[in-house]
């Protein structure tokens, strides 16, 4: 098949991280796969948004890292941030719009441009809320792709669309890896930091202040491509690493006796599957992957939204486990990852794809 994303700045968010991820291994399939994406903001402003939102100054456009490089893939940057049109798009048998607001690019595009869908990894509103805007992306006739069981019901319950094409995330168990362990000598956990409120980075903090109160020698560890900042501090006495090396990360997560997640929505939380996958037991607030993950009790626990007292009693029943029943869960743990493999998934896509493009890709 002949295969293009539309993104917006490919730069190294775990969104796009995902679609590199597919769009090489499509690539390696057979397919041919081009990436069409928008520039950052321009310059003066973008770093003027990142100053004012204690993020610091960042780096010029030119020298941003993406997670397409190195990957062979086929990527167009357009010149300045506009609609992709037909002119940008390589004619193909299905082109896929990769986040809401490619959306009705994609679904503007010639049917030459190939089959038009949808590759949707959240609804990007508070929880609880809707937004008129992203309500117009979900009901334009495109095919939809989704991530996580949430947002399978989600197009179900509020959209009236019945078939949508599953696709979970997954995680590279020969990257993310760890030797069978013990608990730590020091009680240890771990956690992703995010300045984003939905993310829950005040309310993992403070479920780890109550725990700290009652296991005073508890240690904690964090890690981000985002600085911390003062309206979404860390405790002091958290260990954190900044944009640490894709080597480092695997050992940080071997490091933790459990990981938190406190997200008040997330369309996955591949972090959590990746801590998984270094036989870390989840404590996690119950939404995005963890939903569809997570056996109570065998490999983790889940909590309600922005309960941090749950969240700390949960932190603590996985502390006091003895030995032999931390190492069951720390086994069953890996043993959920090893099912997520990047070969099935991109073999969903793929099918999902080849369903999507029209009759005479099949010929």
């Amino acid at each position: 098949m002949r295969i293009t994303f539309v993104l917006p700045h490919a730069g190294v968010s775990g969104g796009v991280r995902v679609i590199a991820i597919y769009a090489e291994r499509l690539q390696r399939r057979g397919h041919r796969v081009s990436v069409v994406s928008t520039p950052p903001p321009p310059d003066f402003a973008r770093r003027l948004r990142s100053l004012l939102r204690g993020r610091g100054w960042p780096a010029s456009a030119a020298s941003e890292p993406s997670w397409f490089d190195g990957t062979g893939v086929p990527h167009r940057v357009l010149e300045r941030v506009r609609p992709v049109t037909d002119a940008d798009v390589p004619d193909a048998d299905v082109v896929v719009a990769t986040y809401w607001t490619t959306a009705a690019w994609v679904n503007a595009l010639s049917p030459g441009k190939g089959a038009k869908a949808i590759f949707v990894q959240g609804y990007e509103a508070a929880p609880g809320r809707f937004d008129p805007a992203l309500d117009a992306v979900w009901r334009l006739p495109l095919a939809k792709i989704v991530i996580a069981s949430w947002l399978a019901d989600l197009a179900r319950e509020r959209f009236g669309d019945e078939h949508v094409h599953l696709v979970p995330n997954s995680v590279d168990t020969g990257q993310y890896s760890a030797p069978p362990r013990g608990k730590q000598p020091r009680p240890t956990a771990g956690m992703l930091y995010a300045t984003s409120a939905t993310k829950g980075a005040n309310v993992a903090a403070a479920a780890l202040e109550r725990v700290r109160r009652r296991l005073p020698d508890l240690h904690a560890l964090a890690f981000s491509n985002e600085r911390v900042t003062e309206h979404m501090p860390l405790p002091g006495w958290v260990e954190f690493h900044y944009r640490p090396a894709q080597d480092e990360i695997p050992r940080l997560y071997a490091r933790c006796d459990v990981w938190l997640c406190a997200s008040a929505r997330e369309g996955f939380s591949l972090p959590a599957l990746e801590a998984m996958a270094c036989r870390c037991p989840l404590v996690s607030t119950r939404m995005g992957g963890p939903a569809d993950f997570v056996e109570e009790g065998v490999n983790g626990f889940l909590v309600p939204v922005n309960d941090a007292d749950a969240l700390a009693e949960r932190l603590l029943a996985v502390f006091r486990l003895e030995e032999k029943q931390w190492k069951r869960m720390s086994d069953a743990a890996r043993a959920t990852a090893k099912g997520y493999t990047w070969d099935d998934a991109t073999a969903r896509l793929e099918r999902a794809l080849a369903e999507i493009a029209p009759v005479t890709v099949h010929r």
